[in-house]
């Protein structure tokens, strides 16, 4: 086992095409053991595509990808037992029940008969699916799909699990319960590395984050370190009396910690602060001592999608076409 103050998995330099489509083109991160790595981009950034070098299922072109200090290329075997891979989409036999599939699993983990049987239960009770375990699949909601699918990837006792995209589609409740299930898992010891189209996702699970488009990585960090590269909260205030707007703007001028914005109509003020909440306090004097009358008053903090946006100039929604060089899955 790869030691815990060593990290779970190290890419150093990664390249991948796809003939004429650069899908990675240089590729550079680590991810510590036992916490969770997030990895955010755009459609078609190269998530999946290094989702595929992580999990033994492509071979890099050039570059070194390691997990748990195994080579990916030259030690698959050796790695396979050792991680799991869950997706978006549901990789189950819709005709077996949940029982069943899971046992399968496990003797493709090469588990003895017996220990396949203890496994396949003891992940049924974890994610709660106990009571639709003898029920075939194809009857299941698409959460529970879901969940059967986690189960599969937990059926070997993965060291690295890879969550590629694992929540999407799925309503809220469902989404609360497979991040409280991570959670678990973290807690329990387990490297995790998810790729996500929900940024608050990430920011509650993700201890560590990579931000990767056009191939390469652009940014890394801690959530709180990726929304301070945004640079500022903002006070947003509405000035109750539409002949007190220059006024207050002028009175709030010095304040400002980057350019004013206003609305056409001359009601309301951004104000950029650099300190959050005593940069509100400050506002609030300052219109009090120039005897402002407001309607309304905020503090809009930075989040990780104002951060997304600033460095990819798109949401992680964007569709793009793919071209010569651009992105790939």
């Amino acid at each position: 086992m790869v030691r815990s103050d060593s990290p779970a998995i190290i890419v150093d330099d990664v390249h991948k095409s796809f003939g004429s489509i650069r899908a990675l083109a240089g590729v550079t991160l680590e991810a510590p053991a036992g916490r969770v790595f997030g990895l955010l981009g755009p459609n078609g950034a190269g998530k999946t595509t290094l989702v595929r070098l992580l999990t033994t299922l492509l071979k890099p072109d050039r570059g070194t990808v390691r997990v748990l200090g195994l080579d990916v290329a030259r030690e698959a075997e050796a790695l396979r037992p050792r991680i799991g891979l869950a997706g978006q989409y549901a990789a189950v036999d819709e005709n077996l029940t949940g029982r069943e599939n899971l046992r399968m699993v496990g003797l493709l983990y090469h588990l003895p008969r017996r220990e396949a049987r203890r496994r396949a239960d003891e992940v049924l009770a974890r994610l709660e699916l106990t009571d639709a375990a003898d029920r075939p699949v194809k009857t299941y909601s698409g959460g529970m799909r879901r969940r059967l699918d986690l189960g599969a990837s937990l059926v070997g006792q993965a060291e690295v699990l890879f969550l590629d995209e694992p929540t999407t589609g799925l309503d809220p409740r469902t989404r609360l319960e497979m991040w409280n299930i991570i959670e678990e898992l973290v807690a329990g010891g387990t490297t995790l590395l998810l790729t996500t189209q929900y940024l608050e996702e990430a920011d509650r699970l993700a201890d560590r984050i990579a931000v990767i488009d056009h191939g390469r990585v652009i940014a890394e960090g801690t959530s709180a370190e990726l929304k301070r590269r945004v640079g500022t909260d903002v006070v947003r205030l509405e000035v109750a009396r539409r002949e007190q707007f220059e006024a207050a703007r002028d009175a709030l001028a010095p304040l400002a910690a980057a350019e004013i914005t206003f609305d056409a109509e001359g009601r309301w003020i951004h104000l950029p602060v650099a300190d959050g909440a005593q940069g509100l306090l400050r506002v609030v004097r300052a219109v009090d001592a120039a005897g402002i009358e407001l309607a309304d008053i905020d503090l809009h903090r930075a989040t990780l999608d104002d951060a997304f946006l600033a460095l990819t100039g798109s949401g992680l929604d964007e569709d793009a076409a793919v071209p010569e060089g651009g992105r790939a899955a």
